[in-house]
C-alpha cells in the first residue's frame, strides 16, 4: 500500500513543479498559486497516508495514531484547496472570488480544528496503520472524527462534480477536456474511496466486517482519482506551452540548412549554448542571427541568378510561390558564395525583399530553408547543369533562358 500512495505522491509532486515553471511570477498569479497548492497538498496527503509514514510519525511524536489527525487534516486542507482552485479558475468579480475563497478557508479551517479536538478527546491507544477507520468506528470521539473528515471531503468533491458538470457545458477545447478529467477523477474519489469507506464504517456499526473495502479498495482508487484530477488541472495550462516548445524545436531544426549557409555572414551576438535553454529561446536567437545575416548579404544579391532560377522553376511546373522560394534560395546561395570569396557585390538598381522578410513569425524562414535544401538535394544532370539555380548566371544570350518564351509569372518587385 505504501508503494501505491508514494507513486501517486511523486506524480503529483512532479505535476506541481511543472505548473510552477516560473517561481517568481507564480506567487502573483492566484490561479497558478492555487493550482500548485492543491496539487502539492494532494501529494502530501498521500505521503502522510502511507503506512510507513504513519509509523514514523507515531514513533517520532510518541503518540499512537498521531498520523491519523495529521492525514485527515491534510485531506481537509486539500479539499479546501481544490474548491479554491475551481473558484479562481472559474473567475468572476474580484470581490465575489475573494468572498468564496475566504468562506472555504474558514469552513475547512474549523473542520481541521474539530478533527484535532476530537482526536485529543478520544481514547485511541492501539496503533492502527491501515484499518484505523474501521477499527475505531465505534469508539467515542474517534467515530465522530472519522465521520467528520469523510463528510468534509465528500462535500468538496460533490461541489467539484457539480461545478465541473455545469462549466463543461459552457467551454470547449482543452478546458473542457480538463474539466472532464477532473470530473472523472472526482467520481472515482466519491465512488471508489468515499463510498467504500462509508460502507466499511457503517458495516462496523452494524456488527459486520467489510474492512477490505477500506484497506484494499479505497487507497488505489483514491490515488487514481487524485492523479486524474491533477491531470485535469494541469493539462489546460501545460499542454499549450508544451506544444509551442515542440513547434519551436521543430522550426529550430528546420532552419538548420539556412543557418549553416549564412552563419558566417551574421554579426549578431553569439547565442547562449546552455543545455537548459528552451527550444523557443533557441529559435528566437537563430531567427535574429539569420535576419542579421540576410541583411549583411543583401548587397550581394544578384537578380540575374534569381530571375534565371525562377524561370527554370516555372518551366518545371512549380507554382509561382514555390518558384519564388526556389529562386530566392538560389540567389541567397550565390550571395553567400560571393561574400565568402570576398567578391565585389554585383551592381543592382535597388534592394530586393525576400519573402521571409515580408511575413511575420518563423514560417517565411522555414520555407526558405526548405527551398534551399530542395535546391541542394537536386540531383545533378548534364542537361540541367547550365541552368542550375545554384550556378552563376550565364552571359547574356549564352543560355537557354535567353530565348524568347512565355512568362508564367510577372517580375518580382524591387523595393528601394
Amino acid at each position: 500500500m505504501s508503494l501505491v500512495v508514494y507513486v501517486a505522491a511523486v506524480m503529483l509532486g512532479i505535476s506541481s513543479v511543472l505548473v510552477r515553471r516560473r517561481p517568481r511570477t507564480a506567487l502573483r498569479d492566484p490561479l497558478t498559486l492555487s493550482t500548485c497548492v492543491a496539487i502539492a497538498l494532494a501529494a502530501v496527503v498521500f505521503v502522510c497516508a502511507a503506512p510507513a509514514t504513519l509509523a514514523a510519525v507515531n514513533e517520532l511524536t510518541g503518540v499512537p495514531n498521531f498520523g491519523a489527525p495529521l492525514t485527515y487534516g491534510m485531506l481537509s486542507a486539500y479539499s479546501c484547496a481544490a474548491l479554491v482552485l475551481l473558484v479562481n479558475w472559474r473567475g468572476g468579480p474580484r470581490e465575489l472570488v475573494r468572498c468564496l475563497v475566504l468562506r472555504s478557508v474558514a469552513a475547512y479551517g474549523l473542520l481541521v480544528l474539530a478533527i484535532v479536538v476530537l482526536f485529543a478527546l478520544a481514547d485511541a491507544d492501539t496503533e492502527r496503520l491501515t484499518d484505523l477507520d474501521t477499527y475505531y468506528a465505534n469508539t467515542p470521539f474517534m467515530r465522530e472524527m472519522i465521520l467528520l473528515y469523510l463528510l468534509g471531503h465528500s462535500a468538496a468533491m460533490l461541489v467539484m462534480c457539480a461545478m465541473c458538470l455545469k462549466w463543461a457545458r459552457e467551454v470547449t477545447g482543452l478546458l473542457r477536456t480538463g474539466l472532464r478529467l477532473i470530473l472523472l477523477g472526482t467520481l472515482l474519489d466519491v465512488v471508489g474511496f468515499q463510498l467504500t469507506k462509508y460502507t466499511a464504517v457503517v458495516a462496523r456499526w452494524n456488527g459486520h466486517d467489510l474492512d477490505f473495502l477500506s484497506t484494499v479498495v479505497a487507497p488505489p482508487m483514491a490515488s487514481l482519482g487524485a492523479v486524474l484530477c491533477s491531470a485535469g488541472f494541469v493539462l489546460p495550462r501545460l499542454l499549450p506551452p508544451t506544444l509551442a516548445q515542440w513547434r519551436g524545436l521543430l522550426d529550430h531544426r528546420r532552419l538548420a540548412p539556412l543557418w549553416h549557409l549564412v552563419r558566417s555572414a551574421s554579426t549578431a551576438p553569439r547565442p547562449p549554448t546552455a543545455w537548459w535553454q528552451l527550444p523557443q529561446v533557441r529559435l528566437q536567437w537563430r531567427e535574429v542571427s539569420i535576419h542579421d545575416a540576410l541583411l549583411a548579404l543583401a548587397p550581394y544579391f544578384d537578380h540575374r541568378v534569381r530571375e534565371r532560377a525562377r524561370d527554370d522553376a516555372l518551366a518545371t511546373g512549380l507554382f509561382p510561390h514555390a518558384a519564388r522560394l526556389a529562386a530566392e534560395a538560389a540567389m541567397l546561395a550565390d550571395a553567400a558564395r560571393r561574400a565568402a570569396a570576398r567578391e565585389e557585390p554585383p551592381e543592382a538598381d535597388g534592394s530586393y525583399r525576400l519573402h521571409a522578410t515580408e511575413v511575420s513569425g518563423t514560417s517565411g524562414l522555414v520555407e526558405l530553408a526548405q527551398a534551399l535544401e530542395r535546391v541542394r538535394d537536386r540531383p545533378p544532370a548534364d542537361a540541367t547543369a547550365a541552368t542550375s539555380p545554384l550556378m552563376p548566371p550565364a552571359p547574356d544570350g549564352a543560355g537557354p533562358n535567353s530565348m524568347a518564351g512565355p512568362m508564367a509569372e510577372p517580375e518580382e518587385p524591387h523595393v528601394a
